[in-house]
């Protein structure tokens, strides 16, 4: 495999595809990407096409060259030159375990194979794989060509020069790759999405709150923090000069409380029909395609912003 790793193909056209598609051909990486249907060719170039002036914006390019770009229907075609390959199929092992099956066998030797799973476990979507050393999952967050964030996690056969050279990679298309030492199911960021999410369920569902009010308390107190610093550096603050130590002496009691429920309400009707009303109604007619351009803009500004205060606090 070449020291730099340039060819890379995108398995699956979706939202995350599309995604890698995008942050990829702005770092002028050769793309390859697959998907059965050749007919999704016109919707993901309008989809380049849409997000390129917030791109062009965050990593200070001039213009797209899409004669890096190709779309095949072909998975043979598609994986015969890749260095690199991001799957980014439907999420279920079944699917993944096949697909991943089917592209060892055409992928060269020293290939790595990524998989953009949300949360499951690597050693089982590669277990038909023979050679499993060079396999991974690396996930990203949505919109993948905006969000610097990447988690890189092993399967019990990964080998630690792929999972560098995975990280090596994922830098030079401007990411900050996330290393977990082993496995976990749902890795780092979505067990904590999803303890927010379950708890936020419980809230609308017993009638205290709309999904605006609990987006509003994200947005105007938490989440202005977490965009600079996470939940342990934010609470080391609030334990004033005695940091942590003291925040723990203070607040650690209340854990005992119960405060939360972790274990998720049943999703009935009635509770998807008031969180269905009420993010439409948070949209305000605002199509999704609307609410996406505003969210790109938001997140180049809010980025260029954060560099300039980041360093301060992690160097």
């Amino acid at each position: 495999m070449k020291k730099n790793i340039e060819n890379v193909t995108i398995i699956g056209t979706g939202v995350i595809g599309a995604g890698w598609i995008i942050r990829c051909l702005a770092h002028n990486k050769k793309v390859v990407a697959y998907d059965k249907d050749l007919k999704l060719k016109n919707k993901l170039i309008a989809e380049i096409k849409r997000t390129w002036p917030y791109v062009k914006k965050l990593f200070n390019k001039k213009k797209i060259n899409l004669k890096n770009f190709t779309y095949v229907t072909s998975i043979e075609e598609a994986l015969k030159k890749a260095d690199f390959i991001q799957e980014c199929a439907t999420e279920n092992y079944s699917v993944k375990t096949k697909l991943m099956a089917i592209i060892e066998k055409y992928a060269k030797p020293n290939a790595i194979i990524s998989s953009s799973s949300s949360g499951l476990l690597p050693t089982k979507i590669y277990s038909k794989c023979k050679n499993p050393a060079r396999t991974m999952i690396g996930h990203p967050f949505n919109p993948v060509y905006m969000c610097p964030g990447v988690e890189i996690v092993p399967g019990k056969k990964t080998k630690k020069n792929f999972l560098n050279k995975a990280n090596k990679f994922y830098k030079s298309i401007s990411m900050n790759p996330i290393m977990l030492k082993k496995e976990l199911p749902g890795y780092l960021a979505d067990r904590l999405q999803e303890a927010l999410w379950r708890e936020a369920l419980h809230i609308v569902n017993e009638g205290y709150a709309s999904t605006k009010d609990l987006d509003r308390s994200i947005e105007d107190g938490p989440g202005l923090r977490w965009s600079l610093m996470g939940t342990f550096l934010t609470f080391h603050l609030a334990g004033g000069k005695a940091g942590m130590k003291h925040m723990l002496e203070q607040f650690g009691p209340a854990l005992k409380l119960p405060w939360t429920k972790l274990k998720a309400p049943k999703l009935t009707n009635k509770l998807s029909s008031r969180i269905i009303a009420g993010t439409k109604q948070q949209a305000k007619g605002k199509s999704v395609l609307m609410i996406s351009n505003i969210r790109d803009e938001y997140l180049v500004n809010l980025q260029k912003l954060r560099k300039k205060y980041e360093n301060k606090i992690r160097k």
